[in-house]
């Protein structure tokens, strides 16, 4: 593995180390002992599904889902399936259009999803004992500005796509 901090260019060390710390968060087995200790058997794909929902305040359609995971709409439509059989979320009439439906979060999923958050943030301050809340206020700006980045980046790409098509 590489070391993240072995670079002085601190753009280069930066990126060793969303590199390195993207592999290990995205772990299958990361992902199976968090959600275990959390008490959790939904997928991560699901559980990032269901963040979605709760950023969205609980209830979004398919394509606004879809936009915001960044893949195709019946990727999604087939994952609400699932989760409708879980009984994590349920498919609603749209107030705006009735021939729309929306998927909402079921209190069963928000409590799931809580499961999972909880048992996250537990380890995040374990792993960030000894930091302040301004470094890591910081350290949340500079992310949330990367994560706009690729999102504004990933929508410039899509669009000349779906021109063509």
């Amino acid at each position: 593995m590489p070391d993240p901090g072995r670079d002085q260019d601190p753009t280069a060390a930066l990126q060793r180390v969303l590199a390195t710390l993207s592999y290990l968060l995205t772990r299958s087995r990361a992902h199976e002992r968090q959600a275990a200790r959390a008490g959790v058997t939904a997928a991560r794909s699901d559980l990032w599904l269901l963040m979605a929902l709760e950023d969205s305040g609980g209830i979004s359609r398919v394509g606004d889902l879809a936009a915001l995971l960044m893949v195709e709409p019946p990727h999604v439509t087939r994952q609400i399936g699932q989760l409708e059989a879980q009984d994590l979320v349920e498919r609603t009439p749209d107030s705006l259009d009735r021939r729309a439906r929306q998927v909402a979060i079921t209190p069963h999923g928000k409590a799931v999803l809580n499961r999972l958050q909880q048992t996250s943030q537990a380890g995040l301050r374990e792993s960030l004992a000894g930091f302040d809340d301004a470094d890591i206020a910081t350290t949340v700006t500079v992310l949330n500005h990367l994560v706009a980045h690729a999102r504004r980046k990933h929508t410039a790409e899509e669009l000349p796509r779906e021109r063509e098509g």
